[in-house]
């Protein structure tokens, strides 16, 4: 997985409009909290955030004036409509501990013919890894899959090291039977002979 290096800068004004000035000064706020400490408020460059959140569960090193603390991110964010980074919660981790996390779902391969409809009952797999090795993804093959087909949890091969934290018999993507079409109505209908003399009339 990445790990990513950032300088954090200690926060100590506070309130929407402390926030405003941050983000416009091109920084984001965050807190960091975990291991029984007591949460500390900084802010992190925008650019280079926005850059390492690009990868899912990303591994964080924060140079926090001079200390270095590991990190990853657990909620993020952002502004509704242009996306942008509003707020960030990092976790404290360690070397070596297990942490859980959401990992993204891929898909692969080609379903059955026959019109059937993927749908992810699970966008995101809930697992137990080691802090400093999360995988960015799991990759399920849906090849030959039918309507009526489902994969459960405990079908999802995870890397060494990773396991569920989430009930194996439960559904994580499963194929529908697509819904016939319905022929489309006519747009108008001629009108009645009687109806179109007496129009003229």
């Amino acid at each position: 997985m990445a790990d990513v290096k950032l300088a954090a800068e200690t926060r100590t004004e506070f309130g929407k409009g402390a926030a405003r000035r941050v983000r416009a000064s091109g920084r984001v706020p965050a807190v960091i909290y975990g291991h029984g400490s007591d949460p500390v408020h900084v802010t992190l460059p925008g650019h280079e955030l926005m850059l390492a959140l690009k990868t899912s569960n990303v591994l964080i090193t924060l140079d926090i004036e001079g200390r270095e603390e590991l990190v990853i991110p657990k909620a993020v964010q952002r502004e509704a409509i242009r996306g942008f980074l509003v707020h960030l919660d990092l976790l404290v981790v360690k070397r070596g501990e297990k942490v859980t996390v959401e990992i993204p779902i891929l898909t692969e391969g080609e379903l059955a013919p026959g019109g059937g409809l993927l749908e992810h009952v699970l966008n995101a797999l809930p697992v137990e890894a080691e802090a400093t090795n999360i995988p960015e993804s799991v990759t399920v093959s849906v090849a030959g899959l039918e309507p009526g087909a489902s994969i459960l949890a405990k079908d999802v091969a995870l890397p060494k090291g990773t396991t569920l934290a989430v009930d194996g018999d439960d559904v994580v993507i499963q194929v529908l039977q697509a819904q016939a079409e319905e022929p489309a109505a006519e747009t108008a209908e001629a009108p009645a002979e009687g109806a179109e003399e007496a129009a003229n009339a």
